[in-house]
């Protein structure tokens, strides 16, 4: 079987210095055969690039290389990232599949202003790159984006394998996540926890879901960093986390105790408020106690 890419050409090519006008050319036709055949905003299935999510692959997800990935607008616009609704499915429409597009936004447009609490304990392994970071230059703005995107695909597919309720993670590509949306059988996305209107019965077993995750996040001796009803979905009656990147591990930052207690104050301020009792210290301390501090 041969090994060339739908890209080989038949003349082999090394770049010295500059593009030349021809180069340009070359590169622009070669970038126009991508998208030969498809309608506009559609692009043939990323599947053989990037980082891809844990094993065993579900059997929703579709893997074949054939597939074509087609826009479908806009699900959420936030401060560091957009979020897009994508169909991955193959032309003769046999199988597909709805996935989450998380876009992490440019340097230009991202809004830093939290970055450094979170990134504590988290180490480049190169000083240049830890400056380019702290000064927040354009290097490292661009690098802080970048590290968003790997540390919230990273922590995904570790919660994923260990059982925690999150979004399967099916793969990135520099700073796009490509997550299962979690829909209902019409396709419409599951509500946030803010959305709802939950009676008793079901207000204390969603709160029952809650501190079941929390005490797995600390097992794990991590915080989500972030909690509250907004970033917190409720798909067929079932909590799932969602928005990682600046999960805390609350060992090697030196606040981990303190984003942990937040996550439950946070959370727990809409279960009460809806009348149900939590002794917030208490649930803060078996936390603790969970995650191994004292």
């Amino acid at each position: 079987m041969s090994n060339r890419s739908r890209f080989d050409d038949d003349t082999p090519y090394t770049r010295r210095g500059r593009l030349t006008q021809n180069e340009r050319a070359r590169l622009a036709a070669l970038r126009e055969d991508v998208y030969d055949g498809l309608d506009t905003g559609d692009r043939h299935s990323t599947w053989d690039t990037g980082e891809r999510g844990p094993q065993p692959y579900p059997d929703w997800v579709v893997t074949d290389l054939a597939a074509v990935d087609t826009e479908l607008g806009v699900l959420k616009s936030g401060k560091e990232a957009d979020v897009h609704l994508l169909r991955r499915g193959l032309p003769d429409g046999s199988r597909e599949c709805l996935l989450a597009a998380k876009r992490y936004r440019s340097n230009e447009h991202r809004q830093f202003h939290r970055d450094a609490g979170y990134l504590e304990g988290r180490r480049m392994r190169r000083s240049r790159e830890t400056r380019a970071m702290a000064n927040r230059t354009s290097f490292g703005r661009n690098l802080i984006a970048e590290q968003w995107a790997v540390a919230e695909f990273g922590y995904l597919c570790r919660l994923w394998t260990v059982g925690l309720p999150v979004p399967y993670p099916v793969q990135r590509n520099g700073t796009e996540l490509l997550l299962e949306f979690l829909c209902d059988e019409d396709g419409n996305a599951a509500p946030r926890l803010e959305q709802l209107r939950p009676g008793p019965d079901e207000l204390a077993f969603l709160w029952f879901q809650a501190r079941k995750a929390l005490e797995q996040l600390a097992a794990e001796g991590l915080a989500h960093g972030d909690l509250s009803p907004y970033n917190v979905l409720v798909h067929e009656g079932r909590l799932v986390l969602i928005d990682l990147p600046q999960m805390v591990d609350v060992f090697a930052n030196p606040a981990g105790p303190e984003y942990l207690a937040r996550d439950v104050a946070n959370l727990a301020r809409w279960f009460t408020a809806r009348g149900l009792d939590i002794d917030v210290p208490a649930v803060t301390r078996h936390l603790h106690e969970e995650a191994g501090l004292r």
